[in-house]
């Protein structure tokens, strides 16, 4: 199945839920992370729940501190 993450063209396993996809795309520290699924803003505490589909368009936002 093809997601975009970002602007970019993934391949991912069928029924991958946010966390899987995290563990395969982005091995990082996922403190700080927001992440929106076609627009919609998805509460960590749903992402191993989750479910993906073919076509979702996915955003990535890591919080930055600075001034």
């Amino acid at each position: 199945m093809e997601v975009t993450i970002n602007n970019q063209h993934y391949q991912l396993h069928e029924s991958c839920s946010i966390e899987q996809m995290l563990a395969a795309i982005i091995s990082t520290e996922t403190n700080g992370l927001a992440i929106a699924v076609n627009q919609t803003i998805i509460s960590k505490s749903v992402w191993n729940t989750y479910v993906l589909n073919p076509g979702d368009q996915i955003i990535l936002i890591k919080a930055t501190q600075g001034g």
